[in-house]
């Protein structure tokens, strides 16, 4: 997953035509430590339909503020500069909840594209 580390990088990185989700992520956060060890599985599932980028709240604070990040981890899917569909809560995510907000994502943008 490829890390933001400027609010620039966020813009070029949202500007896509392809689907990306945004995923708000701090190095503090025992839940997004927890889902640290099946994001590689659930980016390479999805890889042919979506990229995945970590954006550190604490490192590119203003874009978190932006987006209206309230809890963390939060995911955000955009294309083309729009924001699609989002999860986020302040609750702990399984695994299968954030598949099927990456279906979810997925499937808004297949919506719009086709």
């Amino acid at each position: 997953m490829e890390k933001i580390t400027s609010e620039a990088e966020f813009q070029v990185a949202i500007q896509s035509p392809r689907l990306t989700v945004a995923v708000f992520k701090a190095d503090w956060c025992g839940d997004c430590k927890f889902i640290d060890p099946f994001m590689p599985e659930v980016e390479t599932k999805f890889s042919n339909q979506l990229t995945l980028v970590e954006v550190d709240v604490d490192a590119v604070g203003d874009v978190s503020q932006q987006q209206n990040i309230l809890g963390i981890p939060s995911f955000v899917a955009y294309t083309d500069g729009r924001e699609l569909v989002r999860y986020v809560n302040k609750l702990r995510k399984s695994r299968e909840e954030i598949e099927d907000f990456l279906q979810r994502a997925v499937d808004v943008y297949d919506t719009i594209h086709k």
